[in-house]
């Protein structure tokens, strides 16, 4: 660990750490999955490494953290790996250090290998802090 980390805290119930992807997970992370069955959601805690200058939640940050719930919703859904072609953020309400922040994703279309998702992102008082919109292409393994 670093001399800047964070203890990690435990989240919610009903919620299990994801598993490292990469070094960009690494630092960026902890976030966290449902552990129900066909619950899509992830959440994370709002750690001061996340936040601006102003003390709360980095809009770079924001996406970052909304992109990976959208292909996790992609993922569960389609079985299928994928890339990113769009995503566009509607920001909504600031969200400090030290808050719990979920994505709600929803898949709304697969039309061959394009995928349409949405997420809310909601604060834990039930706050709207974002809405995320992509499209990702799933892509195929070559054996």
């Amino acid at each position: 660990m670093s001399e800047t980390a964070e203890p990690l805290r435990p989240p919610p119930p009903g919620f299990a750490p994801t598993p490292s992807r990469g070094k960009f997970t690494l630092h960026n992370g902890p976030t966290f999955r449902a552990s129900a069955e066909d619950d899509l959601r992830t959440g994370m805690w709002v750690l001061d490494r996340h936040c601006n200058g102003m003390g709360f939640l980095h809009g770079g940050m924001t996406c970052s953290f909304s992109d990976s719930a959208l292909a996790w919703a992609v993922w569960s859904v389609t079985g299928k790996m994928s890339v990113t072609l769009k995503l566009t953020m509607e920001f909504m309400d600031i969200v400090r250090e030290g808050t719990w922040l979920e994505a709600h994703p929803e898949v709304t279309l697969v039309d061959g290998d394009m995928v349409h998702v949405t997420a809310q992102l909601i604060k834990a008082d039930g706050g709207i802090a974002a809405r995320a919109d992509a499209i990702f292409r799933t892509l195929r393994r070559k054996s």
